[in-house]
């Protein structure tokens, strides 16, 4: 019987196989993309329908081991969003609650097409009656505009509950990027960050999954990641007094990812920026190139350079 509250190196299939069938509250998946990735233990170039059926069977598993009332999320790019949503509601029987978008910035540069800067996140439950989404949670709730900008009487005391837009500088409009709609503001775990842990390049922010428990379980509820790669759904559900159970086919990030846990302590703060729109700076507040003082290595480029002669030979 596959045990809770550690990672477990070993294919998710074969692994979510030892559960018992009902015994997750909450299942969170960030599986690969099939975008060609490198991963330590994983090819990422299937054929569509292979990756396809690949997935129509490591969520199968996801659906049985999930409670009554329980909860799914998943995290995907373009590339498969609209079959593995049809796939979620026609063939395994879930409710989509919420179609999120999670805006990031340090987003993807692309050159033959928009920039991309989002994922998919889709909210599913087993259950379209009975499901667990703590609504009045104050630490997923956000003052609303009718108190932060109208001084509205009516106003809920306790704030409100996070739209698919175009924006180009989000923190000049702080009002927008509630938790309570569905576009969601985090910034992609960038490489000078002190949240990144270094060995894995598809970090999710703490603050996203921390957002995503706090609403969707309960303390000491069970929170499964199949592809459990840097950790962090397991190491948010430790710190927020959640069992858990992850899988992992690489030894080295399963490896790193005990180490992590194995240094959290429950009740531990979240890292990562809980607004990150109080950390960004407003373009009011930036620096524009024009009002930059020319450093003296910028002269030096500036300046017409001199070809010496074996330079000169070689061209």
């Amino acid at each position: 019987m596959t045990k809770l509250n550690q990672i477990h190196i070993q294919d998710c299939i074969a692994g979510m196989q030892g559960l018992e069938a009902g015994s997750i509250d909450l299942a969170f998946a960030d599986p690969p993309f099939n975008i060609g990735y490198e991963y330590d233990q994983y090819e990422d170039r299937l054929e569509s329908e292979q990756y396809l059926d690949w997935c129509s069977l490591w969520m199968t598993e996801v659906v049985r081991l999930l409670k009554p009332d329980g909860t799914f999320w998943l995290a995907i790019g373009d590339e498969y969003a609209a079959e593995l949503k049809v796939m979620m509601q026609r063939e395994l029987g879930l409710t989509c609650r919420s179609w999120v978008i999670w805006y990031y910035t340090f987003g993807v540069n692309c050159k033959n097409k928009f920039s991309r800067s989002h994922a998919h996140l889709f909210h599913m439950v087993k259950d379209s009656k009975q499901f667990t989404f703590n609504a009045d949670d104050p630490s997923i709730r956000v003052p609303s505009a009718r108190q932060l900008v109208y001084g509205d009487k009516r106003a809920n005391p306790k704030g409100r509950l996070p739209d698919d837009t175009w924006i180009l500088r989000p923190q000049d409009i702080p009002e927008s990027f509630q938790p309570d709609e569905d576009t969601w503001y985090f910034p992609r775990i960038n490489g000078t960050f002190k949240e990144r842990q270094g060995w894995h390049g598809c970090q999710m922010p703490e603050q996203l999954l921390g957002r995503i428990i706090r609403a969707c379980s309960h303390p000491e509820e069970v929170v499964l990641d199949p592809f459990s790669g840097s950790g962090t759904t397991l190491a948010v559900a430790k710190k927020l007094n959640r069992q858990f159970v992850g899988f992992e086919l690489s030894e080295e990030y399963g490896a790193r990812t005990q180490q992590r846990l194995a240094d959290i302590e429950i009740g531990q703060p979240l890292d990562g920026q809980e607004n990150p729109l109080l950390s960004a700076p407003s373009t009011k507040n930036g620096k524009r190139l024009k009002d930059q003082p020319a450093s003296t290595a910028s002269k030096k480029r500036a300046a017409p350079k001199k070809q010496n002669p074996r330079q000169k030979k070689l061209l």
